[in-house]
């Protein structure tokens, strides 16, 4: 005679099917012993233009060298901005103007003309900029694929699309108050000379 079949509650079904957790070494975590987020990977650093490395690379040299041989090249925003940065980098080194730099720049740019102008007409553009050698200024949408198109130049160059900005002005010192005025002159003031005795109270 076969016994009364066996029913288990939804609570023992579910400790007695239910998958084991895999514990996880504490030691090994990212925040074990350390508050420091995990670091960024290098692909985050910039953009990849929907290309691989060596693709991205060869069409940024390009670009490069195209905008400083022209002074004016329209692309996508997205390029237009990574152009801009690799840019002012070349002409940062076409200031410096040593071997060292010369080698990093002749790396990059294609065409002895190319690097020449880096180094003489550029160079001496730019002697008393300090950065901002290139502007993006936004054109059209292109047909097609809706892509933002922009313009990037040169700045302080002949036929430009629009001029740079003229430096601002210093702005007028602000007046000093009366007391802080008298504790600037007592404290900026000269030393007084001791009095001198009269002349009849000399010794003889």
């Amino acid at each position: 005679m076969m016994g009364a079949p066996i029913r288990l509650d939804q609570a023992q079904l579910n400790s007695r099917y239910q998958t084991p957790h895999k514990v996880q070494n504490p030691s090994l975590s990212p925040s074990a012993g350390s508050s420091d987020p995990p670091p960024i990977s290098a692909a985050m650093t910039h953009r990849k233009l929907g290309r691989n490395a060596a693709h991205r690379v060869s069409m940024l040299k390009t670009m490069v060298s195209q905008l400083v041989k022209h002074e004016r090249i329209e692309t996508t925003v997205a390029k237009a901005k990574e152009v801009r940065r690799l840019a002012d980098n070349m002409v940062q080194l076409g200031k410096e103007g040593t071997l060292d730099a010369a080698r990093r720049a002749a790396a990059f740019v294609r065409g002895d003309d190319v690097m020449h102008k880096l180094f003489t007409e550029l160079a001496y553009r730019y002697k008393d900029r300090a950065g901002g050698y290139t502007r993006i200024l936004r054109t059209r949408i292109r047909v097609g694929d809706a892509a933002p198109m922009a313009y990037i130049e040169f700045v302080d160059r002949e036929n430009e699309l629009r001029e740079a900005k003229p430096a601002r002005p210093q702005p007028p010192p602000r007046p000093m108050d009366p007391w802080a005025r008298s504790k600037a002159n007592q404290y900026w003031a000269s030393p007084k000379d001791p009095p001198t005795p009269p002349s009849g109270s000399e010794e003889q």
